[in-house]
């Protein structure tokens, strides 16, 4: 398995708690979302309509942090990329690797390990 290559972002004090930010990395947009004790990252496309995830409300659903799509209210799992709700929707967005080091946020494009254990 090769090692991720880790991509600076932005300084950990530049996304708010509970707030997402959108990144551009080639023709990948990202959502970096600030979860107070963790970042987490998710492809910034709402799998309905193309929704902009960074731009959503982070909350809680049930024992999982979702973001809420801003154009038509689906609810996304920010650390698995299922989506929520509607629940009868099998779909879902892509997670990637997040480290924080010296102060800054850092991803991977390579698969989240949640995506990595699904696809054994």
């Amino acid at each position: 398995m090769n090692k991720p290559d880790w991509i600076r972002i932005a300084p950990v004090t530049d996304i708010p708690v509970r707030e997402g930010r959108a990144v551009k990395i080639g023709d990948l947009e990202v959502a970096i979302f600030n979860l107070g004790s963790d970042f987490v990252a998710i492809e910034n496309r709402c799998p309905h309509k193309g929704g902009p995830l960074a731009d959503g409300i982070v909350s809680t659903l049930g024992d999982s942090v979702t973001v809420t799509c801003p154009l038509h209210n689906w609810r996304v799992c920010i650390d698995t990329g299922a989506v929520r709700k509607p629940s009868a929707q099998n779909a879902c967005v892509r997670t990637f690797a997040v480290r924080i080091k010296d102060g800054l946020v850092m991803i991977s494009k390579a698969p989240a390990a949640a995506e990595q254990e699904a696809a054994a």
